[in-house]
């Protein structure tokens, strides 16, 4: 079976060295948690480190301000663009009835018909192997039941996964089964982030709760955010 390497350092040996070609996984915790920055990295250390181009939509936040975030970490998104390694589909702006400049962006309202049309065409023309949807929240905005948002994200998925690109899924949980009818129905793997305590201090850590096709560790490990990224401690944190 075909893996693909996330990058991240301490994370790759959790999963069997890599995310099996042509899954789904869904990240959730709460907000700052980490999930968008593991998104970017991936999709950055696959267009630096393995030549596999990818694809950033993003649903929530601007493009500029990815880029921005990005950039505190010495990525360069932009050049990976221009290059034809990194596309970041826009589709905040129509959600939020803002204009954008963006080359791929959904111009004329939200809509999931274009939404997915624009992926495939991507696809097609960058040959991505790697893509990032962040995040299900804001479809849920969308739509009224959350029996559409699984239609919606299972028929995305679907298409993915026959085109064999590996794909992340970000979501919002706002409680411990928060996102849990998505990773059943949808997708292949499931990691959750969150927060402990520690002597008065919050630190970061990420569980591996669903992973098909995969061997896995089911522990809790701490990580940490430096000047390089994420990075997946091998012992639990001490204060």
């Amino acid at each position: 079976m075909n893996r693909l390497r996330t990058g991240i350092v301490g994370f790759d040996t959790l999963i069997e060295g890599g995310f099996a070609e042509g899954t789904t996984t869904l990240l959730t915790g709460p907000t700052g948690s980490g999930k968008t920055l593991f998104g970017i990295q991936y999709l950055f250390n696959g267009a630096t480190e393995y030549d596999e181009p990818g694809i950033f939509v993003t649903l929530e936040t601007r493009p500029n301000d990815l880029r921005f975030e990005a950039s505190q970490f010495g990525w360069d998104l932009s050049e990976l663009e221009e290059a034809g390694r990194l596309t970041i589909i826009d589709a905040a702006s129509s959600r939020a009835q803002l204009p954008t400049s963006e080359k791929y962006a959904l111009k004329r309202g939200f809509d999931m018909d274009s939404l997915a049309e624009m992926i495939y065409d991507v696809i097609e023309s960058s040959k991505a192997k790697r893509l990032v949807l962040d995040s299900i929240a804001g479809l849920m905005l969308r739509f009224n039941e959350p029996s559409e948002v699984r239609r919606e994200l299972y028929r995305i998925s679907s298409l993915l996964n026959e085109i064999k690109v590996t794909s992340i899924f970000i979501g919002e949980m706002i409680s411990d089964r928060a996102d849990i009818g998505v990773a059943k129905f949808i997708t292949q793997g499931l990691i959750t982030f969150g927060f402990t305590e520690v002597n008065g201090r919050l630190e970061r850590d990420l569980l591996v709760r669903k992973m098909r096709f995969t061997a896995h560790s089911l522990k809790r490990h701490d990580f940490v955010i430096g000047n390089s990224g994420i990075k997946v401690l091998k012992k639990k944190a001490t204060s």
